[in-house]
């Protein structure tokens, strides 16, 4: 009789618990079941509003490919500044598939961000003025074409991460510091590959919350760093840019090189060695006595404009002193540091 009590008590607890079970499940399912339909839904709210960018790159060993991601109904894009955008045409690839060849609409060196347009009407896209803050221990999404698998109308890669910090920016690239400066989110979730910089970072409801960084390496850890940078950082820039505050000047096309143009040598200023095409014009040295030297250039100057045109690499500061006769005065637009600089070099220095 005894073993038959303690089989009914057996019996009785399995029976609670698989009640239990079936109580919770109907409790817990439902919401389960609606989380996962709300992020599917906000993956596929975004990617319409996604770009594959395609430029500089290829032959020279390097990555043709990043991504981007439109900020206004008629076409224009926001992506990081890089060597990719260095191209004669830059390609961008909706996610219908459909192509356009971009028109390059202004940069900002200290936020390393680019603004692009295509003639397209009616995209979807990110309004800037509703973009949301997040805080450490926030779930976000960072959508982007790492590694360029999505070359057509495929969708682009969706990585689920968390923010693991918000703190200010210590990192470099390659050998150089980077020009930005400013708070970062820190991600738990590997953003750093190929095609990735200039995706976008959003909470899980698909709202934008920043921009996914260049490839970096952490100063003090030498590990590579997956970071965004706020939409707050960049809303003031990029809306410069658009209305062309920021916009590089436009040579006449019967514009004519002088005969005797300024040279780096007779300025006296020594930029890096330039071993890419893309190799930010810092200044290696600087003659004693010489006109950039009386007039206050010094070692570690990040060369940002010459007269007023932006010039993103070292190539293109030779090119733009090409274009200036020596007689005349130059305007050297610098980044020192965090303070940007303007000096004026005059023949007579």
């Amino acid at each position: 009789m005894a073993y038959l009590f303690e089989f009914l008590r057996v019996v009785r607890r399995q029976v609670c618990r698989a009640w239990i079970a079936v109580w919770l499940a109907t409790l817990l399912i439902p919401g389960m079941v609606r989380a996962q339909t709300s992020l599917a839904q906000a993956v596929a709210d975004i990617q319409p509003k996604m770009v594959k960018i395609y430029g500089a790159g290829g032959l020279r060993g390097l990555e043709e490919f990043q991504s981007g991601f439109f900020i206004s109904a008629d076409g224009y894009i926001l992506t990081v500044w890089s060597y990719i955008l260095d191209a004669d045409v830059v390609d961008v690839t909706l996610s219908d598939g459909r192509k356009f060849e971009a028109q390059f609409v202004g940069m900002d060196p200290r936020l390393e961000i680019a603004v692009l347009k295509i003639e397209a009407a009616e995209v979807n896209y990110f309004n800037l003025d509703e973009a949301v803050a997040l805080s450490a221990g926030a779930r976000v999404l960072a959508i982007n074409n790492m590694y360029g698998v999505a070359f057509g109308s495929e969708a682009m890669s969706v990585l689920s991460g968390v923010v693991s910090a918000k703190t200010d920016l210590a990192a470099r690239s390659g050998v150089y510091e980077t020009n930005y400066r400013g708070p970062v989110y820190v991600l738990d979730a590997m953003t750093n590959n190929p095609g990735a910089p200039g995706g976008a970072l959003t909470d899980r409801r698909g709202r934008l919350a920043g921009i996914l960084g260049k490839e970096l390496k952490n100063a003090q850890t030498n590990t590579l760093l997956n970071f965004a940078i706020p939409v707050s950082e960049l809303a003031q820039a990029v809306e410069d840019i658009r209305a062309g505050k920021q916009r590089p000047s436009v040579r006449s096309e019967d514009a004519k090189k002088p005969k005797e143009p300024h040279t780096l040598t007779a300025l006296g200023i020594q930029l890096v060695s330039n071993p890419i095409e893309r190799t930010p014009p810092f200044v290696e040295a600087v003659k004693a006595g010489s006109p950039a030297a009386a007039a206050g250039i010094k070692r570690d100057d990040l060369i940002l404009f010459v007269n007023g045109r932006i010039v993103a690499s070292c190539k293109l500061v030779s090119e733009e002193l090409s274009w200036i006769d020596r007689l005349e005065e130059i305007r050297l637009t610098v980044q020192r540091g965090q303070e940007l600089l303007e000096f004026a070099i005059s023949p007579g220095n």
